[in-house]
């Protein structure tokens, strides 16, 4: 059938998030080659998008989010958890919380280790290098030449100082950049943020491609389904509006939809589990069991504590504050506005005999919910505190072969026993932390869990009605060695059983990483697009991560 160039394309990336932006700007540069980038989102010119500080309301409004919902969670009292994800040019980066974490080298070891040949951490410390551009990183291990700028947190509020001295008296260290050399102790923390602005992957890359003229961006575009033909990906049809349009691609499409959307569009394709396919009558092109398996996150709780002196930020709280805020940061773009508050973070190892953190803490001078709602009434602080690497796996499965049919999510959050054991640690050793010498000024009566709460039961009560995700789901599309039967990317991005058609977000994750998701899933859109390209990867580092001398016999 004959087609007109407007249809067709060399490239079709499905996704305009943190992998699919860098996608583009890296497809699209030189001019070689024709590009679409298909979003369901529209603009995000908006004060609640770009404002750091404003960060709880993009999360919250259907406009930017695609409002996820888990199923009942049956190890947390049957309790829905939401599930947000960017619904917005910029995906998910911009409406997340800015933290800029790239994981620890063991993280990417072990993926290697697993079946991703060529993503060990020399791998892949070369393409963080290539897109950062970060003020206040540690030399010689950050780069400073990237599009994405990365601004390294002032720790104004005196709250931040004092938990700095705790740390340091209850035996861990300071360390000067937990993205650099060393990854285990506390540090100032490092965020997506520059001159005040949000600087998400729409800023970063996506919007300085568009001025390239062979790539096109397809707004409020719904994808239906990816077009395959005899095992071969030819392009994908979307939904604009009730309107069902169809484009093509010329070398290839690539879904970068994230963690939650890849494995519907996979699954809606005709690639995944037989027995799903069947059931929703979709024609099976591909059985792979693995398509939608493997979902992991980190679950987080919020220890909470009175604050003694009137610092916090409760004292900003009010609509007065608010608007001067606002004000300040619409006419400057500095102040209270200009940060994501979370400004101190910390690794650490839970025990003995574990080679690298496991642990992960965020420092915030307020009491409040991730999400903005239920603030504590008066001066408070809290950490957020999880385990890394929880062993609970759950899956993302469509629940029909119709596009705006919301999926089924299921994480299975504490299911496997060691999850239980590894919290306590959290909980425990964060109250050790918080009781420490530098903070009896500061730190009052434990508000959450509260003092009372000691033994495991009473700990184990409170994880099941109180712990939150950390909004950090990956895994769904599993990258492996292609003789694993839970496979279903290969080391270079390419959907093992489909010709043209590769994967390139947090869904390929083989393990989830240590801290947040939006760097490696930005690294993830790099190094694919190295591969899609054909060029030679970037050269292996030399440099030589740190490992605790003693991890084996010491927990700190």
């Amino acid at each position: 059938m004959w087609r007109s160039e407007i249809d067709q394309f060399d490239y079709i990336i499905i996704g305009s998030g943190s992998a699919g932006s860098a996608l583009a700007f890296r497809l699209s540069e030189g001019g070689k080659h024709t590009v679409a980038v298909l979003e369901y989102g529209g603009n995000d010119n908006s004060i609640f998008v770009q404002m750091p500080a404003a960060l709880s309301y993009p999360m919250n409004m259907k406009t930017y989010n695609w409002g996820y919902q888990t199923n009942p969670e049956p190890y947390l009292d049957n309790r829905v958890l939401n599930c947000p994800r960017g619904k917005v040019i910029g995906g998910s980066s911009s409406i997340n919380g800015m933290v800029y974490v790239r994981g620890n080298p063991g993280d990417y070891n072990y993926w290697e280790e697993s079946g991703a040949t060529g993503w060990g951490y020399s791998d892949i410390l070369p393409y963080f290098k290539r897109m950062e551009n970060s003020h206040g990183g540690e030399e010689h291990w950050r780069g400073n030449n990237g599009p994405l700028h990365i601004k390294r947190a002032v720790q104004e509020n005196p709250i931040n100082t004092a938990f700095m001295n705790a740390v340091v008296e209850a035996g861990y260290t300071s360390i000067e950049d937990y993205n650099g050399y060393r990854q285990e102790g506390f540090s100032a923390g490092d965020m997506t943020v520059w001159q005040g602005r949000r600087w998400s992957s729409a800023n970063a890359y996506l919007k300085p491609a568009l001025k390239n003229k062979n790539l096109t961006l397809f707004k409020n575009a719904l994808v239906d389904k990816i077009i395959i033909s005899e095992k071969t990906a030819k392009g994908v049809s979307f939904f604009q509006g009730r309107e069902l349009k169809k484009i093509y691609a010329n070398r290839e499409v690539i879904c970068s939809a994230g963690s939650i959307n890849t494995p519907q569009i996979m699954q809606r394709s005709g690639i995944g589990p037989a027995a799903l396919l069947k059931k929703c009558n979709i024609e099976i092109v591909k059985d792979n069991t693995g398509v939608g398996e493997n979902l992991q996150d980190h679950l987080e709780v919020y220890l909470q504590v009175n604050c003694k002196q009137p610092i916090s930020l409760y004292k900003n709280l009010n609509l007065f504050s608010k608007g001067l805020i606002g004000l300040q940061w619409l006419l400057f773009k500095n102040g209270h506005g200009a940060t994501n508050h979370f400004e101190t973070l910390g690794f650490i190892r839970s025990k003995e005999n574990i080679s690298y953190p496991d642990i992960m803490f965020h420092l915030l001078p307020i009491a409040i919910n991730y999400d903005g709602s239920s603030p504590v009434k008066g001066h408070g602080f809290q950490l957020h505190v999880g385990p890394m690497r929880s062993k609970s796996r759950g899956f993302v499965k469509i629940r029909s072969a119709e596009a705006s049919e919301s999926p089924e999510i299921q994480f299975n959050y504490m299911s496997h026993e060691s999850d239980w054991e590894e919290f306590r640690r959290c909980i425990r050793l964060s109250r050790e932390i918080l009781s420490q010498p530098a903070l009896s000024s500061l730190a009052g009566k434990e508000i959450q869990p509260g003092n009372e709460k000691v033994s495991d039961h009473e700990i184990d009560g409170f994880i099941k009605q109180h712990a939150e995700s950390a909004y950090h789901p990956c895994g769904t599309m599993k990258m492996g060695a292609k003789n694993d039967p839970n496979a279903v990317i290969d080391p270079e991005c390419r959907v093992i059983g489909i010709r043209n058609l590769r994967v390139a977000d947090s869904s390929i994750f083989p393990r989830i990483t240590n801290g947040n998701l939006n760097a490696p899933s930005i690294m993830v859109g790099e190094k694919a697009a190295d591969h899609i390209l054909g060029v030679t990867p970037l050269p292996r580092s030399n440099q030589e991560p740190y490992e605790s001398p003693d991890w084996s016999t010491k927990q700190r």
